[in-house]
């Protein structure tokens, strides 16, 4: 069996390093001669994908890295479906001077909306729910009497469509629910730390601040009640139905539910960071500890559905080329349900799951948290991609837009890609 499987390692290698990108000579200096059924991330490593004549793209990453103050950024992209590219650069854990690679995990932050989306319509797809679907009161899904105080029957109109693409009725012009647990735990006299039913009855015994449907503005909240959603519908917790239905189908068996604290990061998690001058906050939990924002500031986990997820940017590629209507690999979802999340809306309300589309046939996904930045973007050429870093900076969410800079001016200069799919390397 050992024989064999140096064989065939050696076969492979072969095959990897006759592929031409851009006519380059590939340097493969680590032995990959691991048990064929481990995970595919924790194979793939930076100088896997070491080549002389590919610098352009090291050389614009580390630039724009440098620049933003980034302390490590992780990449992946995709070429008509296959995975042709995936590096880290910078450090995962700066203090003891290890690299980034690209089976790191990141927080996703607001890309963890698209998850949940993605899961939403797994259970709209099975006849569990639809996008019409009443949230609140007797007839809605979250019915249970705890529940049924609603102050405001406008409560009543929510639907399942409104929380996926944030018209619910909520703003946040007195601040972000989701990133105020004293104040949901004041509301409704639950205590520290919070969950995501204190949430729920916050919310029934509060008004929205517009008609739902009316309107789109960027909710966290709505998201927050998707993941109690998808819990109740299902039978199961939220994540452990994204687990079965969204993420085993699609080949992802790393990504998972962060954690709020240093000491519950996984062991190739990235450590995470922010400017120097950030100043320390209460944590969520209610011990009058004083913390960073990156750790113990917000609940990673009460998050989940809207900001908790832990991913590589391999497996968020995995993600999205089942999610994207192209033919070359089975997607995990109809056509239909696809069209439905990607739908340009003519009177602007968003899309579901997804930050943004438009008539071109791009579609992007944003995220931001304090010591994480993400964009995930599928363009209609064939191209997808994604960038996490594990640094925020004075920039905030409008990092993204830098993150999206760079990309178009690395694909500008790449004009051919390699032929082999670094998905399938290793049967996966």
């Amino acid at each position: 069996m050992h024989n064999f499987r140096n064989r065939l390692s050696l076969l492979l290698l072969t095959i990897f390093l006759l592929s031409p990108f851009r006519q380059a000579s590939y340097s493969i200096k680590n032995s990959l001669l691991s048990p064929l059924n481990e995970s595919f991330n924790k194979l793939v490593f930076n100088k896997l994908i070491e080549e002389q004549n590919a610098t352009v793209i090291d050389d614009y990453m580390e630039k724009f890295r440098i620049q933003n103050g980034l302390k490590g950024v992780s990449i992946a992209v995709v070429k008509d479906e296959k995975l042709v590219f995936a590096k880290g650069y910078g450090f995962s854990n700066e203090e003891d001077q290890i690299r980034v690679t690209p089976n790191n995990l990141f927080r996703l932050a607001s890309v963890s909306k698209l998850i949940t989306a993605v899961a939403t319509m797994k259970l709209v797809e099975n006849s569990k729910i639809s996008l019409e679907s009443k949230v609140f009161g007797k007839e809605g899904i979250l019915n249970d009497e705890p529940f049924l105080n609603i102050k405001d029957r406008r409560l009543e109109k929510i639907t399942v469509r409104n929380l996926l693409n944030h018209s619910g009725g909520w703003t946040q012009h007195w601040g972000d629910l989701a990133f105020l647990p004293k104040t949901v735990s004041k509301g409704v006299g639950d205590p520290l730390p919070v969950t995501i039913d204190s949430y729920i009855k916050f919310v029934t015994t509060h008004k929205v601040h517009f008609e739902p449907g009316s309107n789109s503005v960027y909710s966290n909240l709505g998201y927050l009640i998707l993941g109690k959603v998808i819990s109740k519908v299902s039978g199961t917790d939220y994540e452990s139905f994204v687990k079965k239905e969204v993420l085993e189908p699609a080949g992802i068996t790393d990504m998972r539910l962060g954690g709020s604290f240093l000491s519950e990061a996984l062991p190739n998690e990235v450590r995470y960071y922010q400017p120097e001058d950030g100043q320390p906050i209460e944590s969520f939990d209610g011990s009058g500890r004083m913390v960073s924002k990156i750790y113990g500031g917000n609940d990673i986990h009460l998050l989940g559905s809207a900001g908790g997820w832990l991913a590589s940017p391999i497996d968020l590629m995995k993600l999205v080329v089942v999610i994207d209507n192209e033919p070359k690999v089975k997607d995990i979802l109809s056509a239909e349900s696809v069209n439905e999340m990607t739908h340009v809306d003519p009177f602007g309300l968003d899309p579901l799951g997804w930050r943004g589309t438009n008539e071109k046939g791009e579609w992007w996904r944003t995220g931001t948290l304090p010591g994480s930045s993400a964009l995930v973007k599928r363009q209609p050429d064939g191209i997808s991609w994604v960038i996490l870093s594990n640094t925020s900076n004075y920039k905030g969410p409008h990092l993204a837009k830098e993150m999206d800079r760079v990309m178009s001016r690395i694909l500008l200069k790449v004009d051919k890609w390699p032929d082999y799919n670094l998905f399938s390397f290793l049967g996966n």
